[in-house]
């Protein structure tokens, strides 16, 4: 809230507009239109203000009309853009509902669980369906693992699962035939100047390579690996759950694989 309040539309910008709430708009107009360059400034103003919320002029000022758009969650109020010109605007936040609403500017100002309630209303393919470009938007913003696995192993005591949940991380499960594909996703730190791309780079592994490593370490250090060829060695209860991670194109393949896995246990 303090840093809401220090906002003014000179210190405003397409990052931290997404601060900011429709009445904080309003007063800080009123305030910028007293100042001496407020005319000179007036259209970057605007231009920032839209990058994050919709704005309509209502032409027609009566009651029935207002009424139509606070029922569409607009807050409505006058704008002076001179002395002789008194307008009234109707301003709404932008929603972000879908993944193509995700930016570099909002995606430090939402949660990981509204990232997950994204990703759930438009996925099905799991997180390589997604662009290269929202996958690295999403990783400006978020720690991101994942893991597949049969539905049975996924929820294994102590695992993978059981870890990232404990560590802060929510979770999207995306059913995959006989597999669970398992998104974890947990906000980062907001770090200055974090919207340059040069500097994201190194998120772009989405966390599955630190993580596969870490926790083979912890949970089997001597089973690094799973030989084809010993077939005569396998033991099932020796399987960690990274030895299944693995992404499969058709439903198909993953019933095929699902039943490889069951005849082995025999």
């Amino acid at each position: 809230m303090k840093q809401q309040k220090a906002l003014t539309l000179k210190t405003l910008t397409k990052s931290n507009v997404w601060e900011v709430e429709e009445n904080d708009i309003f007063r800080m107009w009123e305030t910028a239109e007293k100042e001496s360059d407020f005319k000179d400034n007036r259209n970057h103003y605007m231009d920032v203000i839209r990058s994050a919320f919709e704005i309509e002029e209502i032409k027609i000022d009566k009651p029935e009309v207002i009424k139509k758009y606070e029922a569409r969650d607009f807050k409505v109020g006058n704008i002076h853009f001179d002395d002789n010109d008194n307008k009234k605007w109707g301003i709404k936040k932008r929603a972000i509902n879908r993944i193509t609403d995700l930016t570099y500017e909002n995606i430090h100002h939402i949660s990981a669980a509204k990232l997950i309630e994204v990703l759930d209303r438009n996925f099905g393919g799991g997180w390589d369906s997604l662009s290269q470009s929202i996958q690295d938007i999403i990783e400006s913003g978020f720690d991101i693992s994942t893991t597949t696995l049969p539905k049975d192993r996924l929820h294994k005591p102590g695992g993978m699962y059981d870890k990232k949940v404990n560590d802060g991380y929510e979770v999207l499960e995306i059913t995959k035939g006989l597999w669970v594909e398992a998104i974890f996703a947990k906000a980062k730190p907001k770090v200055e100047n974090h919207h340059k791309h040069d500097d994201d780079n190194d998120s772009m592994n989405n966390g599955f390579d630190d993580n596969y490593d870490e926790d083979l370490e912890d949970e089997n250090p001597s089973e690094n690996s799973y030989d084809d060829d010993d077939d005569d060695d396998f033991d099932e209860d020796k399987l960690t759950e990274e030895s299944y991670r693995t992404t499969f194109e058709t439903e198909e393949d993953l019933n095929l694989e699902a039943e490889d896995v069951a005849d082995d246990d025999y």
